[in-house]
């Protein structure tokens, strides 16, 4: 019995250890399948991530293609545009005589290419028109410039001298108008005076047609006989229109007197009434000048100091006679 229960005990104590082992075995199971998951996982971790480079390495490749595909046609565009390049630069010189440097600084911008095209176009159908390029314009704009510059140069000296000149002429003009008034108020106010004392009376005046303008206006002459009353010049008899004429001389002469004049035939017009009239103002005035006359009126050489006459006694033979009414002396001068 004793031996039974021991070899129960040794029993109980081998299941006992067997149990440990059992529960110590589960343990290390579960650490091994929890491990085999995780090693599951690093795997399909792995593969997923070998998946997806393999995808990404095809991508690239892919686009490593494209690339290379992308390069090639770029190569080819700019060996093109090389060649282009190079045939603009031979045009440019051989159409323009240009160089590249010179071009980009002439270069301009611009909004739109056909309108571009168009103008160019236009430009060289100008140029056309131009016909044949001569060779010696060059030498010719240089001759043609100089003669330019030349005549430039006269034409500004003779603007500068016109400029000069229409100033000095507008000065001489403001004075002129000046003396021109001075001497118009003078010799109207004489000339009033002078026709009274050669007409016996009446009244006459000088009237300017254009006051603004006293050096391009023109001058209207009212006068108004002993006894009459006159609108227009008209219609004075011929010897009343001559002594009209002779009132405005005398006036004249009355303001600016000259050291002698000479008359010929001014009073042939006038009646005799009129000749004496004229040949008494002539002698009142003949201290200021010295008066040689021209006439055929007795009047008039009755008032003179010294006669000269000229005769032909003769055919073609004329003789000079002088006489002094001072001395009532007749000479015969051959």
């Amino acid at each position: 019995l004793r031996a039974q229960q021991a070899q129960n005990e040794a029993s109980r104590a081998a299941i006992e250890a067997i149990r440990r082992t059992n529960e110590t075995s589960r343990a290390e199971i579960a650490e091994k399948e929890e491990a085999i998951r995780q090693s599951t996982r690093q795997r399909l971790e792995c593969q997923k991530a070998e998946t997806e480079a393999q995808a990404a390495a095809r991508e690239a490749a892919g686009h490593r293609e494209d690339l290379g595909r992308e390069m090639a046609r770029l190569a080819e565009r700019k060996n093109a545009a090389e060649a282009e390049y190079d045939q603009s630069v031979a045009r440019l010189w051989d159409e323009y005589q240009l160089t590249v440097t010179q071009a980009e600084t002439l270069c301009v911008e611009y909004d739109s290419l056909p309108a571009l095209r168009t103008q160019v176009a236009e430009v060289r159908g100008k140029i056309r028109a131009l016909g044949s390029v001569n060779v010696g314009a060059v030498e010719e704009y240089k001759e043609v410039k100089q003669r330019y510059d030349a005549l430039k140069a006269q034409v500004e000296d003779v603007e500068g001298s016109k400029n000069r000149l229409t100033r000095m002429i507008g000065e001489l003009s403001g004075q002129m108008r000046e003396i021109f008034s001075d001497s118009f108020r003078a010799i109207n106010e004489q000339f009033g005076s002078t026709f009274r004392e050669l007409f016996g009376g009446g009244d006459a005046s000088l009237i300017l047609e254009n006051p603004a303008d006293v050096l391009t206006g023109g001058i209207e002459i009212q006068v108004s006989p002993p006894g009459k009353v006159i609108r227009n010049l008209e219609a004075l008899s011929g010897g009343e229109r001559a002594l009209v004429a002779i009132s405005i001389y005398f006036a004249i002469l009355a303001i600016h007197p000259a050291p002698f004049c000479i008359l010929d035939e001014i009073e042939a017009a006038l009646d005799d009434a009129n000749v004496t009239r004229f040949a008494q103002y002539l002698r009142r005035i003949s201290g200021r000048s010295q008066f040689i006359v021209i006439t055929h009126r007795r009047g008039t050489m009755e008032a003179a100091d010294l006669l000269y006459g000229v005769t032909m006694q003769e055919d073609g033979i004329s003789k000079l006679l002088k006489l002094d009414l001072e001395q009532v002396d007749a000479t015969l001068i051959s």
